[in-house]
């Protein structure tokens, strides 16, 4: 049995055992608060912060323990609209954690995060499964990123002490990684958290198809990113071993990497190639190939606004992913509005974009309409 089922296993034994004599625990729902503990997270003096965990579900559709944060403004009310805020990559380890970075006053999205939260909207940030919590981070596994994306705004909804409304208007945000998770959270909205009212999603940058990321990046500067990729989707799936493929190299890099933040995973890989880890490609096992295909975005069409944007000089994600993206989800009659910018490299864009992107969210919250551009 794996450390997450375990984990998930003791949540519910615990709760048994406080349930009053004669009356049955209830099995946790996703989005439910296990716990939750208010933080003083530095520059965040206009809004009461909570670091909190929370029921998810995994890819393979156990269920899973996730931390995060909840950031709502004082004075919020149930009209305070909510946007689930999925980070960029942050790592595997820990530390890596988001939520320990907002406490500690040191979060890098920090900035970005502050675009929502200081014009009155609550934010709900995962940290995904794994990071923060029992397990492996199950890095690019999407349906892991998407239920995690949108359990944290359930979370925030029935967090008690907010204010909010489980009726209010909710945005689904993220940016590379966050994008992924944000455009999975989109395609599982519908069927995942009907009952979310979910007026917008902004995706930017998504790496919408690992295949032609992976090629884009091996031997590149952002190797170790591929390298991390396989580690998440390796520990996703149980059918999965990486380990049969790998060279003695290989086995050295898989030990060391699950604990590496992102600039580790930067440093450390940079101009390695994936052949330098492995016996053989194995994106070119069937079993492989499958699971990773199953990451790539466009197989469902978001039922709300979809901003999508991406740079046409992002050095890590090519642009592509993204005019292909925007063709599946317009051949399927979503609203989409696409951005295709020239805003440099993939960190620039994420700064530079974000205050036309905050306006962009915050009209759908406020209830104006968009025709997009499909």
């Amino acid at each position: 049995m794996s450390v997450r089922r375990l984990v998930a296993g003791f949540l519910l034994v615990a709760a048994s055992l406080v349930a009053p004599p004669g009356v049955a625990a209830a099995a946790a729902a996703p989005g439910d608060v296990l716990s939750a503990r208010a933080v003083n997270a530095p520059g965040f003096f206009y809004a009461n912060v909570w670091t909190i965990t929370y029921q998810s579900t995994s890819a393979t559709g156990s269920p899973i323990t996730v931390s995060g944060t909840v950031i709502v403004p004082k004075g919020a009310n149930a009209n305070t609209p909510v946007v689930g805020y999925a980070p960029g990559t942050h790592g595997l380890g820990d530390q890596c954690a988001p939520s320990r970075h907002l406490e500690a006053g040191d979060e890098t999205e920090g900035l970005l995060i502050h675009q929502y939260a200081t014009r009155g909207f609550a934010v709900a940030v995962t940290d995904y499964e794994g990071i923060g919590t029992p397990g492996e981070h199950t890095y690019m596994a999407g349906r892991a990123e998407g239920h995690a994306t949108l359990d944290a705004v359930r979370a925030a909804l029935r967090l008690s002490g907010t204010g909010l409304s489980a009726n209010t208007r909710v945005a689904i945000v993220g940016y590379s990684q966050g994008g992924h998770a944000a455009g999975w959270a989109a395609q599982l909205a519908p069927t995942y958290a009907p009952a979310l009212n979910i007026a917008a999603y902004a995706v930017g940058a998504p790496p919408a198809d690992l295949k032609v990321v992976a090629d884009h990046n091996d031997g590149g500067d952002n190797a170790g990113l591929v390298l991390a990729a396989g580690y998440g989707i390796d520990v996703t799936y149980p059918d999965l071993d990486i380990t049969p493929y790998l060279n003695d190299t290989g086995r050295a890099a898989i030990t060391d990497i699950r604990d590496d933040c992102t600039d580790e995973l930067q440093t450390k890989y940079s101009g390695r190639s994936m052949a330098d880890y492995t016996t053989e490609d194995v994106l070119s096992r069937p079993e492989w190939s499958a699971r990773v295909d199953e990451q790539k975005l466009g197989g469902t069409t978001p039922r709300a606004p979809v901003l999508l944007y991406h740079s046409n000089g992002d050095e890590i994600l090519p642009v592509q992913v993204s005019v292909a993206l925007r063709s599946a989800w317009c051949a399927g009659g979503g609203n989409v509005t696409f951005q295709r910018t020239y805003t440099g490299g993939h960190f620039a864009t994420a700064a530079l974009m974000s205050p036309s992107v905050t306006s962009w969210v915050g009209d759908r919250l406020a209830g104006r309409s968009t025709a997009g551009n499909c």
